[in-house]
């Protein structure tokens, strides 16, 4: 197994859509062109919660607007460090079509915040951080998994 294989994980609870809008804003905070974070979970699981908090700290404007990104599936939002992509990739047909989309140039230049990431196949890339978020007892669950370069990171959300 190569350090580019070797994975690490962690669990947070969320008891309340607060509080996974402010894993989004620390995870967003620390972003930087290049990221790739891959947003898992059912319909209603707090994805584009998430998602929101992220790009509200990117942008540096807490009350952004951000809509999911399903029906356009890619939203882009410029901040100090560059443009941050927000894809939804549910309706998706194929992996190959999210090329069409600009997504393999976007994994290289932009931070990314990629929902239903699952549509992508062997595609996903080796660096990034996976966010599982499930439903609890009590509000949700998010386990996040870092591959390859985001592993050095993951303490620090």
């Amino acid at each position: 197994m190569t350090a580019e294989e070797i994975v690490d994980s962690r669990r947070i609870a969320l008891p309340d859509a607060a509080a996974t809008e402010a894993l989004g804003r620390s995870i967003g905070e620390r972003l930087r062109p290049g990221d790739v974070v891959c947003l898992f979970g059912d319909l209603g699981a707090g994805k584009t919660t998430l998602a929101r908090g992220a790009i509200g700290a990117w942008t540096g404007r807490d009350d952004e607007e951000a809509p999911s990104p399903t029906y356009t599936l890619v939203q882009t939002y410029d901040g100090a460090r560059g443009q941050l992509w927000h894809v939804d990739l549910y309706r998706l047909k194929a992996p190959e079509d999210a090329w069409e989309l600009g997504l393999d140039q976007a994994f290289v230049t932009a931070a990314c915040l990629v929902e239903w990431p699952e549509r992508l196949g062997a595609f996903l890339p080796c660096d990034r951080l996976d966010l599982a978020l499930s439903m609890a007892e009590e509000g949700r669950t998010a386990k996040l998994t870092a591959h390859g370069a985001w592993r050095t990171r993951l303490a620090t959300i």
